[in-house]
């Protein structure tokens, strides 16, 4: 499935321990139609779904749609802090091209 760093674990710790009434949520990873390059990320906090592959990293869980999942697959979610920005970062070996802006991709003819 899809591979989570401690840092990704401790932000959504981080962001889960900001909210009220955060018991059973976790961070939904999915994949959208859109973008620069035809498909896109999006992030948000939610609550586990029916058929929603969970990864359970430190404590915390991150859902993902089976529908998104075969474009995740081997894929690596980072939570990086630099002076270009900061935020959740996916490194996916399923896309065969990215935009500029990072959140933008093109799936290679297998995903």
């Amino acid at each position: 499935m899809i591979d989570v760093t401690q840092n990704a674990a401790r932000q959504l710790r981080h962001l889960l321990d900001a909210q009220k009434q955060t018991a059973g949520k976790g961070l939904r990873v999915q994949i959208m139609k859109g973008g620069c390059s035809g498909l896109h990320y999006e992030m948000t906090l939610d609550e586990k779904k029916t058929g929603d592959a969970v990864v359970e990293r430190d404590g915390v869980e991150f859902f993902i749609d089976n529908e998104s999942a075969s474009y995740l697959r081997g894929a690596t979610l980072d939570f990086r802090d630099g002076l270009t920005g900061s935020g959740f970062q996916i490194v996916n070996p399923n896309a065969s091209r990215t935009c500029g802006c990072g959140t933008s991709f093109e799936a290679t003819p297998s995903a």
